[in-house]
C-alpha cells in the first residue's frame, strides 16, 4: 500500500507542474480523481480477500495460499547516524549517505506514527479503522513524509491524508497562488478552514474532497464519501486540529 501513496504524489507533482490557468479550469480534480481510483483498485485486490487463483498444472510444486508478507520496521535513528559517521569518516560516501537517509526515514516514519496516535478514534460516527493505517516516507525530499488513516460505516467513509515536505502540497499551492482562481467555478470553491485558506471540491462520483495547506510544508486532504452535505462534511473535518498537527509535524 506504501507505493499507493506515493503513486498520489507522482500524479499530483504532474498537476503541480501544469499551467495555473489550467488548475483553475478543473485538471487538479481529475488528476487527482485518477490518482485515487488507481489506489481504489489496487486496494480492493487486498481487501476483499480474493480466492487464490488455482494451481497452473503446468507448473510443479504447491501454490501459496498463506503468509502475512514483510514486516515494516522504523530504522533505529541513532544506530544509522552512527554507521554514517563511521562509513563517512571512512570515506565511504556511498555507505555514508545511505546510512543518513535510514536515519532521516526513521525520523519521519516515527513522526507519522505520532501524528496517527494523535487523530481521532472516531468522527461523526465513524470509527477509525487502523489496521489500515498507512505510513510512507521515501527519507528524501521529493515526496517526503506521507500519513493516511480510515474512518468508516458502513458505504460512509472519511479519509484523512498528510503530507510533509511533499508533492501534494505543490498542486494545490499553485491553484491557491493562482491570480485566475474563482470563488464560484463549478464543483469547487476556495474557503476559511481553522485559519487557512483551503478548497473544497465535490463530484457526484468521489464525494467531497478539502485541502488545507498549513504550516510551510504541509497539506491536510479529507475525502468524504456519502456525505449528506457540504455542512456535514466540514462538520466531520472539523474534528482535525490543524493546530495540533503543526506541532507534530515540527511546523511551529
Amino acid at each position: 500500500m506504501k507505493n499507493y501513496l506515493l503513486i498520489t504524489g507522482m500524479f499530483l507533482l504532474l498537476a503541480g507542474l501544469t499551467e495555473q490557468h489550467a488548475l483553475s479550469q478543473g485538471v487538479l480534480r481529475k488528476l487527482r480523481e485518477k490518482a485515487q481510483d488507481e489506489i481504489i483498485k489496487k486496494a480492493l485486490g487486498e481487501e476483499e480477500g480474493e480466492t487464490p487463483p488455482a494451481q497452473d498444472p503446468s507448473r510443479p510444486g504447491m501454490s501459496n495460499t498463506q503468509g502475512g508478507g514483510l514486516s515494516t520496521e522504523i530504522p533505529d535513528v541513532d544506530e544509522n547516524i552512527r554507521l554514517a559517521q563511521t562509513a563517512y569518516g571512512s570515506k565511504n560516501y556511498r555507505d555514508a549517505r545511505y546510512s543518513a537517509r535510514q536515519a532521516l526515514l526513521g525520523v519521519e516514519m516515527t513522526m507519522g506514527h505520532r501524528v496517527l496516535e494523535n487523530l481521532p478514534q472516531s468522527i461523526s460516527g465513524l470509527q477509525a479503522v487502523t489496521e489500515e493505517d498507512q505510513v510512507a516516507s521515501t527519507g528524501v525530499t521529493l515526496t517526503g513524509l506521507i500519513i493516511e488513516r480510515v474512518y468508516r460505516s458502513n458505504d460512509q467513509e472519511l479519509r484523512i491524508t498528510l503530507g510533509n515536505n511533499s508533492v501534494l502540497l505543490s498542486a494545490t499551492g499553485m491553484y491557491l497562488a493562482s491570480g485566475n482562481v474563482t470563488t464560484t467555478e463549478e464543483g469547487q470553491k476556495i474557503i476559511q478552514f481553522q485559519g487557512h485558506r483551503a478548497v473544497i471540491e465535490y463530484d457526484d462520483h468521489t464525494g467531497y474532497t478539502l485541502s488545507v495547506p498549513f504550516g510551510q510544508s504541509s497539506i491536510m486532504v479529507v475525502n468524504g464519501v456519502n456525505f449528506a452535505s457540504e455542512e456535514a462534511m466540514m462538520n466531520a473535518a472539523g474534528k482535525f486540529d490543524i493546530n495540533n498537527m503543526k506541532k507534530q509535524l515540527g511546523e511551529q
